[in-house]
């Protein structure tokens, strides 16, 4: 009975979020609780949901101050320096031009909003791209590639929910990833070079600033604070990776020093944090909704019977490698799955599954934040960010996934590949 009922909330929350009916969050809330309230559960429902929200809450936090750290910055203009530096770099070189690109990307990314990623680099590009005679949809395959590697970082939407379904600390699923995922970023740039040389033309070009293609506000940048806002990204990151204190402790200080020093102003203060509260609310209570639908789902013993059913069916060749297997499908998944759907729906049952069949079951959400609306999330048709991409660059939907979804499979193969030569993910 808890089997048939966990297999139906899941079937539920895919259907009403993939087919738009409601909302993730209110999905993720009302569906376990019917189901609940179906299966006899009565007032325990309470206790399964405060329990499912204690649990994601340091996450939370975590998410909604590394939003506002990464959007001050933004703000004070620390990244313009850099942006400007790799525009002049990349000259008349199809090749350099498409590095730059990839890198410009990547920094951008920092902050975990494709949407910016893609309104920043794309008009910066633009220009350079049409007059060397380069196809856009190089422009748009490059982007992608870059912001989709780049979405795996510790404080990225995937990570983040991945973390959050197993109820794990996000560190420790991230850490072990570190060097695959470099290696990853690394191919991504060898891929941008082999398209730009692939179109090396006789061209013309003068050097383009971004400050011509960016909308921002002078009265916020803070130029003499450059190296100071560096080092306190710098300083943030490494203390993460560390381990030294929790993700959500030193984003809350990163954040305070970040805003103290950029704008001491209370008035200036008051509408920076105004200015992303949106963006990182959102996202928080999709997280806290979460909590409540995975909490119910524990808590029942739902997805404990699931998975207990999955190993009595499936084969012991397939149940023994399933986190190499959510590797491989990881990122076409993206194609099928919205990330709330997958995380908080599937991810869950795959890993329970795992673990009675010997495995680890935090070695399947490593392997699925490698692809699942990573390197998936800019080709999807599921996420909006695809179609600002396709719109911002002129490029077809089919010919923008014809031409990125190999490449950004491969970039998840070589992750999955380096991950299992490090020990990140066992075969």
């Amino acid at each position: 009975m808890l089997a048939i009922l966990g297999l139906l909330t899941i079937v539920l929350l895919l259907y009403l979020v993939m087919a738009k009916k409601a909302s993730p969050v209110v999905a993720l809330i009302i569906v376990p609780i019917v189901t609940g309230l179906i299966g006899g559960l009565g007032l325990e429902i309470i206790d399964f949901m405060t329990e499912g929200i204690k649990s994601i809450a340091t996450t939370g936090v975590m998410f909604i101050f590394a939003i506002l750290f990464f959007g001050i910055l933004m703000d004070a203009g620390t990244f313009r320096p850099i942006v400007n530096r790799l525009l002049r770099i990349a000259g008349n070189d199809p090749a350099r031009v498409a590095v730059a690109t990839a890198l410009l990307a990547m920094i951008v990314h920092l902050d975990g909003s494709g949407a910016v990623t893609f309104l920043i680099t794309v008009p910066a590009f633009i220009p350079m791209y049409d007059k060397l005679k380069m196809k856009r949809s190089t422009l748009a395959c490059v982007v992608a590639l870059a912001a989709g590697t780049m979405n795996i970082l510790p404080w990225g939407g995937p990570t983040i929910r991945a973390a959050t379904a197993l109820d794990i600390s996000v560190s420790e699923l991230f850490n072990p990833l570190l060097v695959p995922v470099s290696v990853g970023l690394i191919s991504v740039l060898i891929i941008a070079f082999i398209l730009g040389r692939t179109e090396r033309q006789v061209g013309d070009i003068s050097l383009i600033s971004i400050k011509d293609q960016e909308t921002h506000d002078p009265e916020l940048e803070r130029p003499k604070l450059f190296w100071i806002n560096i080092l306190l990204i710098l300083m943030a990151v490494a203390t993460l990776l560390s381990g030294v204190a929790p993700p959500h402790v030193i984003f809350i200080i990163a954040f305070t020093i970040a805003i103290s020093i950029n704008y001491p102003n209370l008035r200036q203060q008051a509408e920076r944090i105004n200015a992303h509260a949106k963006s990182a609310m959102l996202m928080a209570s999709i997280l806290f909704a979460a909590g409540c639908f995975t909490g119910i789902l524990k808590g029942s013993g739902m997805i404990e019977a699931m998975a207990e059913v999955a190993v009595t069916y499936l084969p012991e060749s397939v149940g023994n490698h399933l986190p190499v297997i959510t590797g491989v499908v990881s990122m076409p998944a993206s194609l099928l799955f919205d990330p709330d759907s997958f995380y908080f729906g599937i991810l869950p049952l795959l890993s329970t599954t795992a673990t009675h069949f010997g495995g680890d079951s935090i070695e399947v959400g490593r392997a699925a934040i490698i692809g699942q609306m990573t390197t998936g999330f800019p080709v999807s048709p599921l996420t909006g960010a695809t179609f600002l991409l396709i719109g911002l660059t002129g490029v077809d939907l089919g010919d923008h996934q014809r031409k990125t979804i190999p490449l950004a499979f491969l970039v998840t193969i070589i992750i999955l590949i380096v991950s299992l030569m490090v020990g990140a993910i066992t075969f």
